[in-house]
């Protein structure tokens, strides 16, 4: 096999095939080089969101009225607290695993590195958003089914 290069036609054909297949993220390792392309839109937390928080909305309609209450006292001083785990992506935020299971975390758990906070999805994908690091959840600044930008402070951990 002859040298591999990867020049910025080769990463706009990639990136044409990803909107052609409808593909989130491509991952491309040869030998000791690697590339990945991965694309985050705000139209897709609006298509994505827009069937599935209608029932969630729907069936949990106290909790989702709590928690808003309870994110009305402490974002201001919480959003840049430095124990904030913030978004990685672009999405919708998911307090719990679907509308029958209770949520992941609560203010006041105490979490463990690497236990999951909340899911984001994203291009109809279900990420978990782990703890980086053991401690107390302090709060909780989203509500579920909420739509999330990137770096949008989600927990509090101390």
């Amino acid at each position: 096999m002859g040298k591999f290069e990867f020049d910025a036609e080769s990463v706009g054909k990639v990136a044409d095939m990803m909107n052609e297949k409808d593909l989130a993220e491509v991952e491309i390792v040869h030998d000791d080089y690697s590339i990945r392309l991965s694309k985050a839109s705000a139209v897709a937390p609006v298509m994505a969101s827009a069937p599935v928080a209608a029932p969630v909305a729907a069936a949990p309609a106290p909790v989702a009225a709590a928690a808003p209450a309870a994110e009305a006292a402490a974002p201001a001083s919480m959003e840049n607290h430095p124990g904030a785990v913030k978004s990685p992506m672009v999405g919708t935020a998911y307090l719990a695993a679907n509308p029958d299971s209770p949520n992941f975390v609560k203010e006041g758990d105490a979490v463990t590195e690497g236990q999951t906070l909340l899911i984001v999805e994203a291009m109809k994908v279900m990420n978990q958003i782990p703890a980086p690091k053991s401690g107390t959840v302090k709060a909780v600044l989203v509500a579920n089914a909420e739509p999330i930008e990137f770096g949008q402070p989600l927990v509090v951990i101390e």
